[in-house]
């Protein structure tokens, strides 16, 4: 495993969007509506690829040369680079939606008193766990 990697993806110009994908990444596909937003897209579309086959000990091919990739006219390359320490770090810190049950009483009250209910969720929790910070 690499802490860092680049990869060329090609992005196709057609009039309902961007299609992106990776030469050399089977099955890695994303879409966009602009620029901007396909950067983004490919950056998230390689982390996931990557951490994906990390995950399951897979290898992972190297990146073809740019000038070897071949293009049609609607069609661009560009380098997208994803750093994996930070990529997996904003996995594991990605929100979580959780559904519980309380008491009617003690959700009356908590909201009388403006208790943030995820904060002393996440309190709880790290003391039932014995988590000081995040590890």
């Amino acid at each position: 495993m690499k802490d860092y990697y680049i990869y060329p993806a090609i992005l196709k110009y057609e009039k309902d969007g961007i299609s992106i994908s990776f030469p050399d990444l089977p099955n890695c596909n994303t879409c966009a509506n602009n620029d901007e937003e396909a950067l983004y897209m490919a950056k998230d579309a390689l982390g996931l690829y990557i951490a994906c086959n990390e995950d399951e000990k897979k290898e992972l091919p190297n990146p073809t040369s740019l000038n070897k990739i071949k293009l049609e006219n609607n069609e661009r390359v560009i380098l997208v680079e994803v750093n994996m320490p930070l990529f997996r770090d904003a996995i594991q810190n990605a929100v979580v939606k959780k559904t519980l049950t309380i008491p009617k009483w003690i959700n009356d009250l908590g909201e009388k008193n403006k208790v943030n209910f995820s904060r002393v969720l996440q309190s709880a929790l790290k003391q039932q766990l014995g988590i000081e910070k995040r590890k």
